[in-house]
Parts: structure tokens; C-alpha cells; sequence
């Protein structure tokens, strides 16, 4: 892991260690986009598992309202595990589509048993239809 990437893997563990409630807030991002500003995001669970927001749409969503372009070039989760160790974790279905719609060519981190993998975000779902916007 590059030194970029190790300080989103440290923004997202700051954050976490911050907000974090079992139950309601439990995952943090951190993303870095092409100009080097991070981004981040803390997932938000509601009452209806329908209304739950994930804190990679959430960091994505904060890199439009700062202002930046949508020009995301890596993204790193981190979640609180048993024994109160964070763990980089793999984004959901939904945001692997979410963050390969808008930046397929990103570097996602994963932990893949113990250890931790790179993959690009497009790769992350085999055979995507890709939706042109």
C-alpha cells in the first residue's frame, strides 16, 4: 500500500474511531480523487434496512458537494471487528457499482484472508454492463 493510500486507511480509521455506534455507524471511507483532496464518508443505518446508506456512496457524494470532479483514483473501507480491530473491508454489490459507474479505473482495497489486495474497481464485477451517461 502506498503512502497516499496508507493516509486513506488512517482518515477512514480516524473517522470511525470518532463516530462509530454499533449498529447505526459502523463503516467509514476514505477516498482520494485525481487532485489529491480526500474524501469521506460514514455509513448511516436507518430504522427500514432500505433507507441505510453505505459510506462509499456517502464519500462519493461529498467529493460533488466539495466541489471536486468526480475523478475518484482510490478507495479504502475500514470496519470495526471483534476484539475492536478495524479491518479494510469490500464494498457491497451496490457500491461496487456505484464506485465502478464513476470511476471503473479506481484502485479499491480489500483484505483477502490476511491480506490486503488492490483491485480495480471494474474488476470487482466481472462482465458489468457498462450504462453510458
Amino acid at each position: 500500500m502506498s503512502a497516499e493510500d496508507a493516509a486513506l486507511l488512517a482518515r477512514s480509521q480516524d473517522l470511525l474511531e470518532k463516530v462509530y455506534q454499533h449498529g447505526r455507524h459502523e463503516v467509514a471511507t476514505a477516498l482520494r480523487t485525481a487532485d489529491g483532496n480526500i474524501h469521506t464518508g460514514v455509513h448511516v443505518e436507518g430504522s427500514c434496512r432500505r433507507s441505510s446508506i453505505c459510506a462509499e456512496g456517502v464519500a462519493m457524494g461529498t467529493v460533488l458537494a466539495n466541489g471536486s470532479a468526480m475523478d475518484v483514483v482510490s478507495v479504502v473501507s475500514v470496519q470495526i471487528k471483534p476484539a475492536d480491530r478495524f479491518r479494510i473491508i469490500a464494498p457491497c454489490g451496490v457500491c461496487r457499482e456505484l464506485i465502478s459507474d464513476y470511476a471503473p479505473d479506481a484502485t479499491v482495497w480489500l483484505t483477502a484472508g490476511e491480506e490486503l489486495a488492490a483491485y480495480k474497481a471494474l474488476d470487482l464485477l466481472p462482465e458489468k454492463s457498462r450504462r453510458v451517461w
